[in-house]
């Protein structure tokens, strides 16, 4: 692959960050608590794209691409796991109602038992893998740009890592802006509707998933 080919995909990687979706709803309620928590989900889908361009490598993909009851299978389980998110979201912000918020860019700050970076890793990764969209790009894009000759294990992978950059960076501008923004308010109420306004939207997004991909037919 030469430059213009991977300047080309960078492109094409951005366009698809820029695109809203389930990710940068996760970073958004996950920023208003702390910026790190907005950071971990963003490298936990960074990760998840990883594993996409392993699975174009390995030729996992391509199985997946010809049988479309097992994408269509992907599109349920995906949307039933942020329908999930989504519903935990709402919960989180109606249980917190009444109980005091953090300012989001404390990050200095002792970390509270319970607080672990885990949780919003896993909802990013997770996110990722179970997206349709990010799949449809692996599945249709990607191979467009792996090479005739060569290593395709090491185009691909090389070609995840530079998804996987560009997510990253625009997740983490994101971040930082969202608890900009709420660390400026110093209102504890906006918090909590930003954090409940995502969730909805992802229960939304879920709901619309399983709903279109039960009734496609196949």
């Amino acid at each position: 692959m030469n430059t213009a080919a991977l300047l080309g995909f960078a492109g094409l990687c951005l366009l698809l960050a820029l695109t809203p979706g389930p990710d940068v709803l996760l970073v958004i309620r996950h920023s208003t608590r702390r910026r790190r928590g907005g950071i971990a989900v963003a490298v936990g889908s960074a990760a998840g794209s990883i594993v996409w361009a392993a699975l174009v490598a390995g030729g996992l993909a391509a199985l997946l691409e010809q049988s479309a009851e097992a994408f269509r299978l992907l599109r349920i389980v995906g949307g039933c796991y942020l329908l999930y998110l989504g519903v935990r979201s709402l919960l989180a912000a109606r249980h917190t109602s009444a109980a005091p918020v953090d300012d989001p860019s404390a990050d200095a700050a002792p970390a509270r038992p319970g607080r672990s970076l885990v949780g919003p890793f896993l909802a990013g990764f997770g996110s990722c893998l179970l997206n349709p969209k990010v799949g449809l790009f692996f599945l249709a894009v990607v191979p467009q740009f792996l090479p005739d000759g060569g290593s395709v294990v090491q185009a691909a992978l090389v070609l995840g890592v530079i998804d996987a950059l560009v997510a990253l960076a625009y997740l983490a501008v994101i971040a930082a802006l969202t608890t900009r923004i709420v660390g400026r308010l110093h209102r504890p109420h906006v918090q909590r509707r930003i954090e409940a306004g995502s969730g909805g939207l992802l229960a939304l997004l879920g709901a619309g998933t399983v709903v279109q991909a039960a009734t496609a037919r196949t």
